[in-house]
């Protein structure tokens, strides 16, 4: 997107948001730092400006203990208590309404909707877009949003962005790290942020029986070259879950850990949950894994996407590699039906 174009989208969700009587503000299910950051950080704003707003995502309603510390949990809104025909509604990191789970219905009844997205398989949803594949997080878009609104940032909005930009990347690790994110980081640190606190909360703690998991994920992980490149993966099971005592949000370091191996192309974490296999795929450059996610109907970003599907965890691993097998041999991937895997629930 270019510039100008950007800065009419900006203007216009600015305009519609300042003219709202109230806002209903979502992000998409499990929310990670950036879908929260973004969307508690509006919800602040608007608190700021007394203006009524609502803000929410879909079930399970709730958040990874890493994301505990953040300022305004406790302002949301259960996804039941959501307006179901909101005048005007705003989405934070989600690329498609099948990611708002239960406030899809909600998205489609809006008068307007407003989306604020930086994934590249965003499909431009709504009435109003302002999504930029470019910018490095969400809370990236909601800073220059704020900008253009006029809001005043305070200690509690810049935490909430500082926070969806440093997840979004990876501790300022990640290729999309650039001279505009330091300059952001720089800013919200003014406001006297905890930084050191903020990172160990989001990287460095975890319960002691979550680390027992890790350990047996880690003791099974698989290295694979059988694909012409290196594949490496792991999997949870509800019966691992249930035996160390954790819940599945606080698995999500998992993928990170195992993406580590350094004979790896593509890193591959499944987990057995009520819904399906939920699948994490990271790659280091080579592969495109949110074409991979969007196969099963996930997405994401071409370095960090991730999808649900039915079957046992064997079944999906399976069809993953074949996707990953197919796409190399055609030299890229592209939006086709996945392999065939059984339609019966995980058992």
């Amino acid at each position: 997107m270019t510039t100008v174009a950007l800065e009419a989208d900006l203007a216009r969700a600015a305009a519609v948001i300042a003219d709202a009587p109230s806002l209903a503000l979502a992000c998409h299910q499990a929310p990670d730092g950036d879908a929260l950051g973004s969307l508690l950080a509006l919800h602040h704003l608007c608190r700021s400006q007394g203006k009524p707003s609502v803000a929410s995502w879909p079930e399970p309603f709730a958040v990874a203990p890493e994301y505990r510390f953040l300022p305004g949990l406790d302002l949301a809104t259960p996804p039941a208590d959501f307006p179901s025909r909101p005048e005007v509604m705003v989405t934070f990191d989600c690329a498609s309404p099948g990611r708002l789970g239960e406030l899809a219905d909600a998205a489609g009844a809006a008068g307007e909707l407003v989306v604020v997205d930086h994934h590249r398989s965003n499909d431009r949803y709504g009435s109003v877009n302002v999504v930029e594949p470019e910018a490095a997080a969400t809370a990236v878009l909601v800073r220059r949003l704020a900008t253009e609104l006029g809001w005043e940032l305070d200690r509690d909005v810049a935490l909430c962005l500082y926070t969806g930009l440093v997840t979004d990347t990876g501790r300022f690790q990640h290729s999309n790290t650039t001279a505009e994110v330091f300059a952001l980081a720089e800013e919200l640190a003014s406001f006297d942020l905890p930084l050191a606190q903020v990172s160990r909360r989001l990287f460095e703690e975890h319960r002691f029986a979550c680390l027992q998991l890790v350990g047996a994920c880690l003791a099974r992980a698989v290295l694979d070259d059988d694909l012409g490149f290196g594949f490496v993966a792991s999997w949870v099971t509800a019966e691992d879950l249930e035996r160390h005592g954790v819940d599945l949000a606080e698995t999500e370091c998992l993928v990170d850990l195992v993406r580590r191996a350094a004979e790896a192309d593509v890193a591959c974490v499944l987990k057995e949950t009520p819904e399906g296999i939920r699948v994490s795929l990271r790659s280091v450059g080579a592969t495109d894994v949110a074409a991979v996610a969007n196969l099963f109907g996930g997405g994401g970003h071409s370095l960090a996407a991730g999808f649900t599907a039915p079957g046992t965890i064997s079944e999906v691993l399976s069809a993953v590699k074949a996707a990953l097998a197919a796409g190399r041999a055609s030299g890229g991937h592209s939006r086709r039906k996945p392999p065939v895997m059984s339609s019966r629930p995980p058992g």
